[in-house]
């Protein structure tokens, strides 16, 4: 029994003993100061620099003119002067139609006026020479009369055969067709040996006229106020971009605005000259106008994933010196080709978190890590 005393109370030592180390520990614990673990984040510095307030809509390229070349003569096409997609000049011959025909019916025409003509300066000395005669009573005034119609008719008979001749050589002239402007000429229609007739309205080849170019584009009526007050004597700047909307193939200046506002869609049509003169632009193509406003010399801005739009405004959170985050309200003037142009909440050189936000809080301790690299493509 005295053995079973003594084996309860060695066992009610132990325990206490290991209540005590417990305790110990317990306390030595919580004397440690709590260490939290720092966040992985991808920081950026605010920048200051030009910025430009534009506004851009999908556009479409259009000729400056375009002809549809027609025969203004009937006949057999007897020559092509040019392959179809060549750049043509003004005044550079394109067709020629049988000019045979046109060249007889101008010589018999010509010949026509040379007969009218001597007939008339015989009738005309004639008259004159009638004239003393009926002065001197040595003829009748009715033969005088008789003779001065003759030669009023010869005259008129004259004109008219000049008309035909004018008539027979511009026909003559037709038979070269000329390209009316400089451009470049789209696909032959009419093949050599065919003949074409003026009834048949038979279009043989069109030409663009590609520089200088238009592009015709839309941007919401909300710009038109900022366009119509901002808008110069010389227009507002315009650069046309490829369809990946990076990649800039011109640049030119405003040339029209549209005087009415589309109500099915709210947008106003605009349109931007360009010189194109290495033909950057093509008829017909799809590119994304931007129209220049203004230019900001030093506007804040920060990539826009730094800024977080939340229940009361856009934040970022702001690096401090110690590597802590501070959340500030920003305001955004806007966003634009992934930047967001800051009105008011920081200041350049400033750092601040791109990615990685949503596991932050006030005065949490960031590591700012480089971003990975782009895997090359595979071979």
């Amino acid at each position: 029994m005295a053995r079973l005393g003594r084996l309860g109370l060695g066992l009610a030592a132990l325990v206490a003993i290991g209540f005590g180390v417990r305790a110990l520990t317990m306390r030595a614990a919580a004397s440690r100061p709590v260490v939290h673990a720092m966040v992985p984040v991808l920081a950026s510095t605010v920048t200051a620099g030009p910025v430009r307030d534009e506004v851009q809509g999908l556009g479409t390229v259009q000729a400056f003119n375009t002809v549809s070349v027609k025969p203004q003569v009937d006949g057999q096409i007897t020559k092509v002067f040019f392959n179809q997609g060549q750049a043509v000049k003004a005044g550079a011959r394109l067709f020629l139609i049988d000019p045979r025909p046109y060249q007889a019916a101008l010589d018999q025409a010509v010949a026509t006026e040379a007969k009218d003509q001597a007939t008339l300066n015989g009738a005309e000395g004639d008259l004159a020479r009638y004239g003393p005669l009926v002065r001197q009573n040595y003829t009748s005034a009715k033969i005088y009369q008789d003779q001065r119609a003759t030669v009023a008719e010869l005259q008129a008979a004259v004109k008219i055969d000049a008309a035909a001749v004018e008539t027979a050589r511009l026909n003559l002239g037709y038979t070269l067709i000329r390209a009316p402007i400089a451009g470049r000429t789209g696909a032959i229609l009419v093949n050599l040996g065919n003949v074409v007739q003026t009834t048949q309205a038979t279009t043989l080849v069109t030409i663009a006229q590609t520089k200088p170019i238009y592009v015709g584009f839309a941007v919401t009526q909300a710009s038109l106020a900022a366009i119509r007050r901002h808008q110069t004597q010389n227009g507002l700047t315009v650069e046309a971009y490829g369809e990946d909307g990076h990649t800039l193939l011109a640049r030119g200046h405003l040339r029209f605005v549209n005087n009415l506002i589309d109500t099915t869609t709210g947008t106003i049509g605009l349109m931007g000259q360009f010189d194109n003169a290495h033909e950057t632009l093509w008829p017909g193509e799809y590119v994304t106008a931007r129209l220049v406003l203004s230019v900001q010399p030093k506007a804040l801005t920060v990539p826009a994933t730094a800024v977080v739009e939340g229940p009361g405004g856009y934040y970022a959170y702001v690096i401090q010196p110690d590597d802590s985050v501070v959340r500030r309200a920003v305001t955004v003037a806007r966003l634009q080709d992934g930047r967001a142009i800051i009105a008011k909440g920081l200041a350049a050189g400033e750092r601040v978190v791109r990615e990685g936000q949503f596991r932050l809080a006030n005065g949490a301790k960031v590591r700012i890590d480089r971003p990975s690299p782009t895997p090359a493509p595979a071979s």
